[in-house]
Protein backbone atom coordinates (compact mmCIF):
# COMPACT_ATOMS: atom_id res chain seq x y z
CA UNK A 1 0.00 0.00 0.00
CA UNK A 2 1.49 3.26 -0.91
CA UNK A 3 0.48 6.18 0.75
CA UNK A 4 1.19 10.09 0.26
CA UNK A 5 2.16 12.09 2.45
CA UNK A 6 -1.27 13.33 4.07
CA UNK A 7 -2.49 9.66 4.22
CA UNK A 8 0.56 8.89 5.98
CA UNK A 9 0.09 11.33 8.31
CA UNK A 10 -3.12 10.72 8.97
CA UNK A 11 -2.42 7.23 9.75
CA UNK A 12 0.14 7.93 12.09
CA UNK A 13 -2.33 10.31 14.55
CA UNK A 14 -5.07 8.10 14.06
CA UNK A 15 -2.85 5.23 15.16
CA UNK A 16 -1.92 7.54 18.41
CA UNK A 17 -5.41 9.16 18.66
CA UNK A 18 -4.33 12.39 18.11
CA UNK A 19 -5.21 15.33 16.31
CA UNK A 20 -3.45 17.72 14.17
CA UNK A 21 -3.84 20.28 16.88
CA UNK A 22 -2.23 18.38 18.97
CA UNK A 23 0.68 17.40 16.29
CA UNK A 24 0.77 21.30 15.82
CA UNK A 25 1.62 21.76 19.62
CA UNK A 26 4.30 19.31 19.48
CA UNK A 27 5.78 20.31 16.19
CA UNK A 28 6.13 23.57 18.25
CA UNK A 29 7.69 22.45 21.09
CA UNK A 30 10.42 20.80 19.15
CA UNK A 31 11.06 23.47 16.86
CA UNK A 32 10.16 26.33 18.72
CA UNK A 33 8.37 27.72 15.42
CA UNK A 34 4.76 28.14 15.98
CA UNK A 35 2.50 26.04 13.18
CA UNK A 36 -1.15 26.56 13.42
CA UNK A 37 -3.42 23.53 12.44
CA UNK A 38 -4.48 25.26 9.77
CA UNK A 39 -1.01 25.79 8.26
CA UNK A 40 -0.27 22.07 8.72
CA UNK A 41 -3.44 20.52 7.03
CA UNK A 42 -3.21 23.43 4.07
CA UNK A 43 0.89 21.65 3.87
CA UNK A 44 -0.88 18.46 3.83
CA UNK A 45 -3.87 18.80 1.54
CA UNK A 46 -1.53 21.43 -0.69
CA UNK A 47 1.26 18.49 -0.77
CA UNK A 48 3.65 21.38 0.27
CA UNK A 49 4.94 19.48 3.19
CA UNK A 50 8.70 18.90 3.35
CA UNK A 51 10.38 15.07 3.27
CA UNK A 52 11.97 16.22 6.42
CA UNK A 53 8.65 17.52 7.94
CA UNK A 54 7.20 14.38 7.58
CA UNK A 55 10.61 12.64 8.52
CA UNK A 56 10.26 15.23 11.93
CA UNK A 57 6.23 14.41 12.18
CA UNK A 58 7.14 10.41 12.34
CA UNK A 59 9.70 10.66 14.91
CA UNK A 60 7.96 13.32 17.01
CA UNK A 61 5.08 10.81 17.31
CA UNK A 62 7.79 7.53 17.72
CA UNK A 63 7.82 6.24 14.35
CA UNK A 64 10.50 5.94 11.96
CA UNK A 65 10.05 5.48 8.23
CA UNK A 66 12.02 3.56 6.25
CA UNK A 67 12.03 2.51 2.89
CA UNK A 68 12.09 -0.59 1.61
CA UNK A 69 12.60 -1.46 -2.05
CA UNK A 70 9.69 -2.86 -3.56
CA UNK A 71 9.53 -6.78 -5.29
CA UNK A 72 9.24 -6.89 -9.02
Amino acid sequence: MRLNAKELVQLLLTRECMTQKQLADMLKNRIGKTLAPSGLSRKLSQGTITYNEVLLIADILGYDLTPIKREG
